[in-house]
């Protein structure tokens, strides 16, 4: 999946409450309208902040591969019928439509997540749930953007040592039962040297964040959220 990248592009200058509130208000909209004029507002919408963030749409599409199938099958469920006619292409509709939406907001998360470092949307999310609600939050956050990446490597590597060892050519229940198992053990390894990095540093629950600060920069990006925030109840 995408990671944080560093870089000097539009998005990556724009404060990241600004980021959120725009992912936010896209998302609400989106949810709001899954009509197809509505969708293809959004779609420019979301051209925009792909191209922002310097992102490729096929990038974003390669990344995200394996959520795909699931929305081909949400559509191909709602398509196939038991009975005459067997295929029902007007029932289809609602669920393309809903799956391109989820595939919409799933790309302008990803172009947050691309142009935000981790300290950056804890401090973020810590600004928005002010409290130890908000300090929580925010250090899973940043602890997700952190380790996720790192699994995935995990998962990566053991496919190539399998694919090395002639894994590849066994069955396919059993190549999954390996990886699968070899990945929680390094996922299980993983967290057991986390916590003991965490209690060795002396985790703090009031860390020390990066400053926060709204500049002429995000005045179109915040016009656009409040715009999309209207755009929901239109």
């Amino acid at each position: 999946m995408l990671g944080y990248a560093p870089g000097d592009t539009l998005a990556h200058r724009l404060d990241p409450r600004t980021k959120l509130g725009v992912q936010l208000a896209f998302a609400a909209a989106a949810f709001a309208h899954t009509d197809p004029r509505g969708l293809t507002v959004l779609t420019g919408v979301t051209a925009a902040a792909l191209w922002s963030a310097r992102l490729h749409p096929g990038s974003v599409l390669h990344d995200f591969r394996y959520l795909l199938p699931l929305l081909a099958a949400a559509v191909l469920f709602e398509l196939v019928t038991l009975g005459p006619p067997w295929i029902d292409l007007g029932a289809a509709v609602d669920p393309l439509l809903a799956s391109y939406r989820t595939l919409l907001i799933v790309a302008v998360a990803a172009g947050c997540v691309r142009t935000t470092s981790a300290r950056e949307s804890r401090a973020a999310v810590q600004w928005a749930i002010p409290g130890k609600p908000g300090r929580l939050l925010g250090a899973g956050v940043g602890l997700v953007f952190r380790f996720l990446p790192l699994l995935r490597q995990d998962l990566a590597a053991i496919r190539d040592a399998e694919k090395a060892r002639l894994g590849d050519q066994r069955p396919t229940q059993e190549r999954l039962t390996s990886v699968g198992a070899a990945g929680l053990r390094r996922a299980f390894a993983r967290s057991d040297r986390l916590a003991t990095a965490l209690s060795a540093r002396c985790f703090s629950w009031n860390a020390t964040l990066p400053r926060l600060a709204v500049g002429g920069v995000d005045a179109p990006a915040l016009a656009l959220a409040v715009g999309l925030a209207a755009y929901t109840f239109l």
